[in-house]
């Protein structure tokens, strides 16, 4: 199937046309700016991309309620097991001195 894409500039020439806009997109950077700049105050560089991950996740399911994303977040978990012993590496630290 052959789909056309169409583009919208930002630089004032066209913003809209038709169902193509750039207010999505300028939407998620505002409230990317706004999470770094208010609710986490410092973001390192090496982190960043966790961050770009959750705020993409909220964006995506900005129409779900808290109970929604609990729920698929429960679902996401169920069958899966984290000790504390990997988590905290000391498994890995186990298998490389043994004594």
């Amino acid at each position: 199937m052959l789909r056309h894409h169409r583009a919208a500039t930002g630089n004032g020439i066209i913003k809209v046309d038709g169902r193509v806009h750039t207010n999505g997109l300028e939407n998620f950077w505002s409230l990317l700016k706004r999470g770094i700049n208010g609710t986490y105050i410092s973001v390192e560089p090496f982190h960043l991309f966790r961050y770009l991950d959750e705020q993409a996740y909220r964006f995506n399911n900005r129409r779900m309620t808290d109970a929604g994303r609990f729920d698929m977040a429960v679902k996401g978990i169920v069958g899966k097991r984290l000790t504390f012993d990997a988590l905290t590496g000391k498994a890995m630290v186990d298998k490389l001195q043994p004594f």
